[in-house]
């Protein structure tokens, strides 16, 4: 049964559009930058390992071991050498550019496929969006990322606090429903999250809220009683609305490696995630993971985040992501530097 609500609190929701002005700018040049700190990159280590050299299986084993080292995977990295070592015995691959060139099209080749960027279905008001993920993989600041891309295409925005665990939780919620113009529903710490959820979802669509975005207590995969409270809650939203959630977002902490991969299988198998986000890619020094992630569970990356600021929260870019882990920053340094990783309208997008 259902424990009764507290009183929620609310912050009423302003419809009005956020200045375009607010749009960040220039967010693949900053993933260039901050995936390769220190100048560290698959292509400045290759021209160095290979200057004066033939490309040959000696060369290819070196590459394997940057791949490795830098979270692309077994499997992912075995898939891109068999396709390299095939190039090369065709003679296909003479000098160091040519295999750069070769390294970005297998990256972008095993990342298109999830570049899939969130959709909204306008006819389900409010479109439901469940976010998931292990404490500390940056969810609460996701959601509040995602509530300001969402305001600035003008749409209504509901933020659940559906993390009752955490008092500081509920307030970063509410520090976002306020510097955005999101509604808000939260209840008294250690409330039921089903009951939370359900309440919210109840008064999102009274309002004719466009999306509701509901937070979930931090858990780890491998606590069995946890996981089956998110099912809970999944089921708790379909009583009100039997086609929700539409979305079930799974962030994860790029910093955690081959441990994220561990997650997103688990989660997955719990509730079906639907889209991932990958978080603070400005702290891992390759960023990999995001092609082992894609190789193994080909599920949509909706976006990426890498720092604090809300510029710094993007969509995924499959092109402009494999530019960025080979190639690392411009070596001029400029934030602005033209290129597939600095250009276009889906690279910038937040």
């Amino acid at each position: 049964m259902r424990i009764p609500a507290l009183p929620a609190s609310a912050v009423p929701c302003d419809n009005r559009r956020m200045p375009e002005s607010t749009q960040p700018e220039g967010f693949f040049a900053r993933l260039r930058t901050r995936l390769n700190r220190g100048g560290a990159s698959l292509a400045r280590e290759l021209r160095g390992m290979l200057r004066g050299r033939r490309i040959d299986a000696t060369v290819l084993e070196e590459l394997e071991t940057r791949l490795l080292t830098a979270d692309v995977g077994v499997e992912a990295t075995n898939e891109i050498l068999g396709e390299l070592e095939r190039r090369v015995a065709r003679r296909e691959l003479d000098d160091v550019e040519a295999l750069l060139d070769a390294l970005r099209e297998r990256l972008t080749a095993l990342l298109q496929p999830c570049e899939q960027p969130l959709r909204i279905d306008p006819a389900a008001r409010p479109c439901v969006v469940l976010v998931i993920g292990v404490n500390g993989s940056g969810k609460t600041t996701s959601i509040g990322k995602l509530a300001q891309s969402l305001r600035r295409e003008g749409r209504s925005v509901m933020l659940a606090a559906g993390d009752t665990f955490r008092a500081a939780a509920v307030e970063q919620l509410q520090v976002w429903a306020q510097r955005t113009g999101a509604a808000f529903s939260a209840q008294a710490t250690g409330a039921d999250p089903g009951a939370v959820i359900f309440d919210a979802l109840q008064s999102a669509q009274s309002r004719g809220i466009d999306v509701l975005l509901a937070d979930t207590a931090g858990r780890l995969h491998s606590q069995t009683h946890l996981m089956d409270e998110l099912r809970k809650v999944k089921r708790v939203i379909q009583r009100v609305m039997p086609d929700a959630p539409h979305e079930v977002l799974l962030v994860l902490d790029a910093n955690q490696g081959n441990n994220a991969l561990a997650q997103a299988r688990q989660f997955h198998a719990a509730l079906g995630v639907t889209g991932l986000v990958l978080t603070k890619l400005d702290g891992t020094a390759r960023g990999g993971i995001v092609v082992a992630i894609a190789r193994a569970l080909a599920l949509p990356i909706r976006f990426i985040g890498v720092g604090e600021g809300a510029e710094d929260f993007g969509v995924f870019n499959a092109r402009a992501f494999a530019s960025a882990l080979v190639d690392g920053a411009p070596v001029t340094g400029a934030a602005g530097a033209s290129g597939p990783a600095g250009t276009g309208a889906g690279a910038d997008a937040a």
